[in-house]
């Protein structure tokens, strides 16, 4: 399917951002692979300029890099990449469940746990690029439940970062283990019970050994 025919009229580079970023994460576009300017182009049917705008963006979500020389290639995870974002995800997931946990109001209760129907939901159809998508989504409805702006802020920059990251985990397990293994941090969340909030979050995230 010839992609430009997904471009609208939203910004030109803002969409080649998207659709690149959507193949990187799924996997069409592996760890290491080169990305050609003019290939790009002519695939999306944009202007290198638009792709190369396009290309610092994924660039700035850590998600390509550009080699010297030698143009940008999609980011490879190596040992450190993984731990660091492994040790980052548990920071930050956790100290926003707990918060969660101690600032949750029934509204936002029934929003938690509408997230955790539809990922299992979705985990019941397989679609790994659904069920990725979901659980991102899931992990950052209890970011904005911790009402933590500076925290959500942090999380945001290091997003999609993430969002490859659970990727990579998911593809190793059953697809409804992935929306089970939710079910205690979602409780937790709701019944106001931080310390197991903040335990289960962690406990939560796809540990590094496994990953590697």
């Amino acid at each position: 399917m010839n992609k430009s025919a997904k471009i609208s009229k939203r910004s030109l580079e803002s969409q080649a951002a998207d659709l690149m970023r959507e193949d990187i994460v799924n996997g069409n576009l592996t760890p290491g692979t080169r990305l050609v300017e003019t290939t790009l182009a002519k695939e999306y049917g944009l202007s290198r300029g638009t792709i190369r705008i396009a290309l610092h963006q994924l660039g700035t979500e850590g998600l390509v890099t550009q080699v010297p020389y030698a143009g940008w290639s999609v980011t490879e995870l190596n040992d450190q990449d993984l731990w660091e974002l492994y040790t980052l995800r548990a920071t930050l997931e956790g100290m926003a469940a707990r918060l969660a946990a101690e600032r949750i109001c029934e509204e936002g209760a029934d929003r938690l746990r509408e997230a955790y129907q539809q990922l299992l939901a979705l985990c019941k159809l397989g679609d790994l690029k659904a069920i990725t998508r979901a659980d991102l989504d899931l992990h950052k409805l209890i970011i904005e439940l911790s009402s933590h702006s500076r925290l959500a802020s942090q999380y945001q920059l290091v997003e999609n970062q993430f969002l490859a990251y659970i990727a990579a985990a998911n593809r190793d397990f059953e697809p409804e283990s992935v929306g089970l293994s939710h079910a205690a941090l979602v409780e937790a969340i709701c019944a106001g019970e931080s310390d197991r909030a903040e335990t289960e979050a962690i406990r939560n995230i796809t540990g590094f050994e496994e990953l590697r």
